[in-house]
């Protein structure tokens, strides 16, 4: 159906297609009539939030007729003393997909270009498109690779010139789950120019650091013109209440925060975030949970005869060899959702998130069941 205001809007909103989150469970019981779905789609912690976030969302239910602190001091003060930065640095964000508009929003318009990876996050193309940008896309690492559709930096590197602003990096990378080490990510930092502004997202920083992935925060202080991105959505276990953050050089933080909305993360949200930085009991509990949770998937996956990327997120990426659409719709009959990646341009593959041990075997079985049955 034709849009009658779409010639009204700026150029790159007239193109954009929404983002299309995981399908919620809600959603498929009403579509389906289905009970007792779960939904293993986009990545969340499924051990929810510890009990230090749950009672500090308890305490927080009087505050919620004010509005929040606008410059949500006491998480920041808490997450400067954590990164060992000082609070000037810390940019709050509704989510770290926030903070990721903020930064094209402030660096980058039409005379500008930003660079990220063929298969990298897709919140990337939307912000450089809604900011009327140009996109430089690199293409990904072959599927023969160690890390098959993950970052090829070299590639990444080859495609920034005198118009570029912004380069987005995510490690781990979401969806394909890759990573790449020490070494290649100073590498990288040392061979980017000053004016253009690094992107490292780490929204999965937490699981990776058992795989090898570096802490990028400490570059901070060598490479002014780094900004790395985190978020409370994953392993914290607070997807739902949308809190992320940047560390950055202040002058950069100066920049996000006159565009960024004050009152963008809410009172109950910086209540949680603060208290789940002391939940370290339910961290490690939710890393063991993932740390078992893949290797278990991994291992059912191939038994099934699928080719699954290695990953050091809390979800994998699996190549059926065919396009998805038809296992898809059979698991969502069995009250099981998943992710499929065609929007990535990867039509023969499913992303799945790690659950619990229950939630785990349910989707191996069920999946086991499809593709029996021929779908």
């Amino acid at each position: 159906m034709d849009n009658r205001f779409v010639h009204l809007a700026a150029p790159g909103v007239r193109r954009l297609a929404p983002y299309v989150p995981g399908k919620p469970p809600e959603q498929l019981e009403r579509e389906l009539g289905v009970r007792d779905s779960i939904k293993l789609a986009s990545n969340e912690n499924p051990l929810g939030p510890g009990p230090r976030s749950r009672a500090a969302l308890a305490a927080a239910i009087p505050g919620i007729a004010m509005y929040p602190d606008g410059s949500g001091h006491v998480l920041r003060a808490r997450l400067a003393e954590r990164h060992g930065v000082a609070i000037e640095q810390v940019t709050l964000g509704n989510g770290s997909n926030d903070v990721l508009v903020l930064l094209a929003e402030t660096f980058l318009t039409p005379a500008h270009e930003a660079v990220y990876s063929q298969y990298g996050f897709a919140v990337y193309p939307l912000a450089v498109q809604a900011a009327s940008a140009i996109a430089r896309v690199a293409p990904a690492n072959p599927a023969a690779h160690a890390m098959p559709l993950g970052h090829d930096l070299a590639a990444m590197r080859a495609l920034i010139g005198p118009q570029t602003r912004l380069l987005f990096i995510a490690n781990p990378n979401n969806p394909t789950g890759t990573w790449f080490g020490e070494a290649e990510l100073v590498e990288l930092l040392r061979a980017v120019p000053e004016q253009v502004i690094v992107v490292l997202d780490e929204a999965y920083h937490e699981y990776a650091l058992e795989h090898g992935c570096p802490d990028g925060t400490r570059w901070l202080a060598q490479f002014p013109n780094l900004v790395v991105t985190r978020t409370f959505s994953k392993a914290w276990g607070l997807a739902g209440l949308r809190i992320g953050y940047a560390l950055s050089h202040p002058d950069v933080a100066d920049l996000l925060n006159r565009v960024r909305q004050p009152f963008n993360v809410s009172v109950p949200g910086l209540a949680a975030a603060a208290a789940a930085l002391d939940d370290a009991d339910h961290l490690q509990a939710s890393l063991a949970n993932n740390r078992a949770g893949l290797v278990r998937l991994r291992a059912g996956l191939a038994a099934l005869g699928l080719f699954v990327l290695p990953s050091a997120g809390n979800f994998v990426l699996c190549d059926l060899g065919r396009p998805v659409g038809p296992v898809n719709q059979a698991l969502l009959r069995r009250g099981v959702i998943v992710r499929p990646v065609g929007n990535y341009d990867l039509p023969h593959h499913l992303r799945i998130t790690v659950g619990t041990p229950e939630q785990n075997e349910r989707l191996l079985a069920a999946l086991a069941a499809v593709l029996a049955e021929g779908v």
